[in-house]
């Protein structure tokens, strides 16, 4: 069946969402920081399917959510229907590509197909690296040698914070000094009079940007800023000390500043947040970067990580900030002792300032705190 896509190696793999067993939209992105392994294998009744299935499900060692992530594509609704194939975390899951989105995205189903999974030629392995580009792509064959090399290639991969042949650190900037201690404490002190609601995360839903709380991905208190003094006191700041740097690195010119809070991760709650990028939803999509000023540095955990870039984490001093695109994959670790406090704006310019605008009247409940916080 000719396709109308032909990936290889070295290109960016095409970002989808799609339904599993477990979630109504899975974000395939967000799943970055490993080695990711699709299998575009159309129906789990087909010998040749069920051999390739059947032989990654044994190799567990592999599969792990920490070296590497299997994901089963599937054409057939039988496969769901009849429980063909299961998600086992960690490790394994699948996709029900009814629609075939997903697999003309990737060169496995040609665009209009009336029955995607009839043809058997469509089938096709492809293993992408911890950033989500091509390392391969290899069709089924028909003695089915395919199997064996997948998982041969996966097994020599080396580990996924050296993907690239040695480690390689995120592209973002570290700055220390941006607010004095002075000002950390009355940033703090801020927090502390007036306390912090619950804040959730934007999530697109029928083409508007809702805010969504699920504590399992994010957990955190803030206090949005409203006393005009500390607002200018922020902006100048971040004008003097934060805006010069970008414009050094990345020769991008900022000129709107997003929001204006004192957050909080407790470690009486656990507090945390799972990978995530910030301008992914119609109402974030006009953020630019990202800066995270720590306030104190009395407590552990809550490092900011950049799974698409190995392991390692950052911990800025009280008064430092981790600036960063906010296209970029990134968590917050749970604290464990003490509380982290920081202040948490986005940045961007007056090309984006339009896009916001634009988007604007997409924004659904919660939009009137998001407009607030501008």
């Amino acid at each position: 069946m000719a396709t109308d896509v032909k990936l290889s190696v070295g290109d960016p793999a095409p970002w989808f969402q799609q339904r599993t067993s477990t979630r109504p939209r899975f974000v395939f992105d967000v799943a970055a920081g490993r080695y990711l392994v699709l299998c575009f294998f159309a129906s789990a009744s087909r010998a040749h399917a069920r051999a390739a299935l059947d032989a990654v499900h044994a190799r567990r060692d592999l599969f792990d959510d920490r070296k590497a992530a299997f994901f089963g594509v599937s054409l057939d609704p039988a496969d769901e229907s009849e429980q063909r194939v299961a998600d086992v975390v960690p490790g394994y899951r699948y996709f029900w590509d009814f629609d075939a989105t997903v697999s003309q995205a990737y060169g496995a189903a040609a665009a209009g197909a009336a029955e995607p999974f009839a043809d058997a030629a469509s089938c096709q392995w492809v293993i992408l690296d911890p950033t989500t580009r091509v390392i391969d792509v290899i069709a089924f064959a028909d003695d089915r040698s395919d199997i064996a090399r997948v998982l041969d290639l996966v097994e020599r991969l080396p580990p996924p914070s050296a993907f690239a042949g040695f480690e390689v650190a995120a592209p973002i900037l570290v700055l220390p000094n941006v607010f004095e201690p002075a000002f950390c404490r009355e940033l703090v002190a801020l927090y502390e009079s007036h306390g912090g609601k619950d804040t959730g995360f934007m999530r697109d839903v029928d083409g508007k940007t809702l805010d969504d709380v699920d504590y399992s991905h994010k957990r955190r208190r803030d206090h949005f800023i409203k006393d005009k003094a500390v607002i200018d006191r922020t902006k100048a700041l971040l004008k003097r000390r934060v805006s010069p740097e970008i414009l050094k690195v990345h020769q991008f010119h900022v000129t709107r500043i997003e929001r204006f809070i004192v957050a909080c991760y407790d470690s009486a709650e656990a507090a945390h947040f799972r990978p995530h990028r910030d301008n992914t939803t119609i109402g974030t999509a006009h953020r630019r970067f990202a800066v995270s000023i720590n306030l104190n540095d009395d407590f552990d955990g809550g490092e900011v990580s950049f799974p698409e870039y190995g392991r390692r984490s950052y911990k800025a001093p009280a008064g430092g900030a981790v600036v960063f695109s906010c296209s970029l994959l990134h968590a917050v670790s749970t604290v464990k002792r003490g509380r982290r406090y920081a202040f948490l704006p986005f940045l961007y310019d007056d090309a984006a300032a339009k896009i916001r605008e634009a988007n604007s009247p997409m924004l659904g409940e919660g939009g009137a705190r998001y407009r607030a916080g501008g």
